[in-house]
């Protein structure tokens, strides 16, 4: 009995040594990247989109990764480009479309980093994110510029 307290007592002092650290590493959806680079693992991303939260000198944003259709990921800013300033110019997935939520344009997913302009998530294309086999990385300098259009994102009304 008490062999097996104190190894539940270990367990539970590495789970949360090693959770600590997660704060700062957005290694999987959800994580919070502080002021830090966003870093997407590619094998995680499914037709299910995944949201990639950030603090960036005290701005929240998130990116959105998912894969298309046609099997590529695509990423883009989880913000609409018309309607980002109202506050509730984000998205989320419904089915196979993303809708924003405050014109209630539906975007499909294959139409994710292809468009620009419009109503529509703020794609983030290949010459503004790093690509290896493993990961994606939106690098915080590119995250930092991007903080304009999250200034009111999310706001409460």
């Amino acid at each position: 009995m008490k062999r097996t307290l104190i190894s539940i007592l270990l367990l539970t002092a590495l789970l949360t040594a090693c959770s600590a650290g997660k704060t700062s590493d957005s290694g999987a959806a959800g994580d919070v990247a502080v002021g830090a680079d966003i870093v997407i693992p590619i094998a995680g991303i499914s037709e299910t989109a995944s949201f990639y939260p950030a603090e960036i000198d005290g701005t929240r944003l998130e990116v959105i990764a998912v894969k298309a259709p046609d099997g590529t990921v695509r990423t883009a800013f989880n913000t609409c480009q018309v309607c980002y300033d109202s506050g509730r110019g984000y998205y989320k997935q419904d089915g196979d479309v993303l809708v924003c939520q405050n014109c209630g344009n539906q975007f499909p997913m294959d139409r994710v980093e292809v468009e620009s302009g419009g109503c529509n998530p703020v794609p983030i294309f290949d010459e503004y994110k790093e690509i290896d086999e493993a990961n994606i990385t939106i690098p915080l300098d590119f995250l930092k510029e991007a903080t304009a259009i999250f200034g009111n994102w999310k706001a409460d009304y």
